[in-house]
């Protein structure tokens, strides 16, 4: 029998349970993965608490790695004992074993962990799409990163140094920004001690930053927006705090301002590009520029403690779930 976290009802980490089903063979185009270790993402959260609708009863999580244990037909590019990871599809990844279509399974490269792996799914990607799909930064740039020290930040942080990026990032913590300054934030500003617009127009010279990577959303939107110089971009890549609800007027009065509202499906689609993005990743932490080992860890029937700990935003980088 396979378990699984479920949820019945959208709330709190306590309408989190566990069940076990017989999930059977895989059927056309499908594939069964044993699971070896579940991201933990705040998509998740969104998910859960019905801020991203989804039928009821429902999985949880989008995002693991395992082995591929049985093939269904018309599968041709996926063998028993390919180790493989994903990111996209349907909800259930909070499961010791899964059916998964095979399009959204990507093969991993000998030299990457499946723990390393389970940080780079959702994380890895969202850096990739962020910095070379939505933005793309190609050195020399200064960018400001909300939350640094977070399981993307950390890879942001990486991917910035490795192109010659300064990058501004914020935290909410001193400790935090050490880490942050460690995996290669140039500059950090300590949001519960420092104004974020002034210290960025103090290290920008007056001039502003060219673009504005903020998955917080509603509590950092003016922030975000008095951070930019004429014409910059700002990603609006989550909403942690809440949603983004702007005036667009806004946008003209503060410098003709760019905004976006990316989602990975527009950028991951079709499955040779999702496998070019994952090459580019995995060139990455195989050359040595990106390194991602979770920073915490809880068995997977502990799903609701993950989410607490990490809508307490006290965690740094990334959370697994173990089978």
């Amino acid at each position: 029998m396979a378990k699984a976290i479920v949820f019945d009802r959208v709330g709190g980490p306590e309408v989190l349970g566990l069940e076990h089903t017989d999930i059977g063979a895989p059927g056309p185009g499908q594939v069964r993965v044993r699971h070896s270790a579940i991201a933990v993402n705040f998509i998740d959260i969104y998910f859960r608490t019905g801020l991203y609708p989804t039928p009821l009863p429902s999985g949880l999580g989008s995002d693991a790695v395992g082995v591929v244990e049985a093939i269904g037909e018309g599968v041709h590019d996926l063998a028993v004992g390919d180790r493989v990871g994903y990111l996209i599809g349907p909800q259930g990844a909070y499961s010791d074993v899964r059916l998964m279509p095979a399009q959204f399974l990507i093969p991993l490269p000998e030299g990457i962990s499946d723990l390393s792996a389970a940080c780079l799914m959702m994380k890895g990607m969202t850096a990739q799409y962020l910095f070379r799909q939505v933005f793309p930064l190609q050195g020399g740039e200064t960018i400001l990163y909300h939350a640094a020290a977070g399981g993307v930040g950390l890879i942001a942080c990486q991917w910035a140094r490795a192109l010659g990026v300064t990058m501004i990032g914020t935290v909410s913590t001193d400790e935090k920004a050490a880490i942050a300054q460690a995996h290669g934030c140039t500059h950090t500003i300590v949001t519960r001690r420092e104004n974020t617009v002034e210290r960025v127009k103090e290290l920008t010279g007056g001039q502003g930053v060219a673009v504005v990577f903020d998955s917080v959303g509603k509590d950092t939107l003016q922030d975000s927006l008095n951070c930019l110089r004429p014409r910059g971009t700002l990603v609006s890549n989550g909403t942690s705090s809440g949603p983004v609800v702007i005036d667009t007027m806004q946008l003209a009065m503060k410098g003709s301002l760019w905004l976006t509202r990316p989602a990975m499906m527009h950028y991951i689609m079709p499955r040779a590009h999702m496998l070019a993005m994952a090459d580019e990743l995995f060139g990455m932490v195989l050359s040595g520029n990106i390194q991602c080992t979770p920073s915490h860890s809880y068995p997977l029937e502990e799903a609701a403690l993950a989410h607490s700990a990490l809508e307490s935003r006290l965690t740094t980088g990334s959370t697994v779930l173990l089978p």
